[in-house]
């Protein structure tokens, strides 16, 4: 007898059908999307603010929803400004001082490397004047080439500059509307699920959201505990741009990798020009290497892998999956992805603890 569909499962095949395709094209779109995901993200994590605010009364009115959502993106985009309101003057301050110390670097550099490299037969000066005259012999026999690279790269650069501002000047409009109508759109969700799973897709949901405010929570305290560390230890080695480079350190921790490798650049340009020798070089390689495998075995694990139920294999071995099957965008997410696929596998193992093929001797 030949095996035949009704017709509930031809339905259910040609929806799965359809969402596929959906999911193929959102993962084609994905570049597209990117200002859209941003600004999801940042509605999640601020519309428990905007509830709150909105729930208030200004005597006997309540405050509107599109001016709580307004005063808190304006509190956001105060609290970047600070940020770098804070930074930058310390940077300007600092650059200077650092750039007058730049051509006794470089003769510290030229007496350390330059009798090394005559030993095996390169004669070159490592010095302000040696470097001056290298740079000007390779503009001097190939600046058509030169200049062709150059403008080749400015090209390409602006176009990713102007992509870059056309992201960003996106994301703060797609946050209001998602904030102002956050529940509306949970609601057109909800309606558009199978009703024989409602239930269940929403206390799914509900787990996840439990776990993902967790995981902001225990991501939160571990850039702060970094940025005070960094920035402390570099202060305690008399490191001029201690604060500025232990803050940005810490706070862009949350992308895996970038804070802690921009943190290690500025700290070793800054140590090679403040101090002589190489003393300054192994604090650095001391503070960032101690702090890596504190956040990497430590912090990371227990502020952010337990309080969303993961063991610290697990937290490692997602930053590693994730980044190996995405790129930077699957670091990014591997930890709130873990949470989400953690739910799955718990509900998926009651599924099969409680199934007649698990059950029967």
């Amino acid at each position: 007898m030949p095996f035949s569909f009704n017709s509930e499962q031809k339905q259910t095949f040609l929806w799965l059908a359809i969402g596929l395709v959906l999911v193929a094209l959102l993962v084609y779109l994905g570049p597209v999307l990117a200002p859209f995901i941003a600004a999801g993200v940042l509605a999640y994590a601020l519309n428990p603010a905007v509830d709150w605010l909105s729930s208030k009364q200004i005597g006997k009115l309540s405050v509107p929803r599109s001016l709580a959502v307004i005063v808190v993106i304006l509190l956001l985009l105060a609290a970047i400004l600070a940020l770098i309101l804070v930074v930058l003057p310390m940077m300007q301050k600092q650059i200077p001082l650092l750039q007058e110390k730049i051509p006794g670097a470089l003769s510290r550099l030229n007496a350390f490397l330059s009798p090394k490299l005559q030993d095996i037969g390169i004669r070159v000066r490592l010095d302000e004047v040696g470097i001056k005259r290298l740079v000007s012999q390779y503009f001097a026999t190939s600046s058509d080439e030169v200049w062709s690279s150059v403008l080749t790269s400015a090209k390409v650069g602006s176009a990713a500059v102007l992509g870059w501002i056309a992201t960003l000047s996106l994301i703060p409009i797609a946050l209001f509307y998602l904030l102002l109508d956050w529940h509306a759109v949970l609601d057109r969700i909800q309606a558009v699920i199978p009703r024989r799973w409602v239930g269940q897709v929403v206390g799914f949901g509900q787990e996840v959201d439990g776990l993902l405010a967790q995981y902001l929570r225990g991501q939160l305290a571990v850039m702060l505990v970094l940025s005070i560390y960094y920035a402390g230890a570099l202060a305690m080695f008399d490191f001029d741009v201690a604060v500025p480079v232990g803050v940005i350190t810490g706070l862009l921790v949350f992308i895996p990798y970038l804070g802690f490798g921009l943190g290690l650049v500025l700290a070793l340009i800054a140590a090679v020009l403040q101090f002589e020798g190489v003393q300054g070089l192994v604090v650095v390689a001391g503070i960032y290497s101690t702090g890596q495998v504190v956040e990497s075995f430590f912090l990371t694990p227990r502020l952010v892998g337990e309080r969303i139920g993961l063991h610290p294999l697990t937290v490692i071995f997602a930053l590693m999956a994730f980044g190996h099957l995405f790129g930077f965008v699957g670091i990014l997410l591997a930890l709130p992805a873990s949470a989400i696929l953690a739910v799955a596998l718990a509900h998926l193992r009651t599924q099969y603890i409680n199934s007649s093929f698990y059950r029967q001797s």
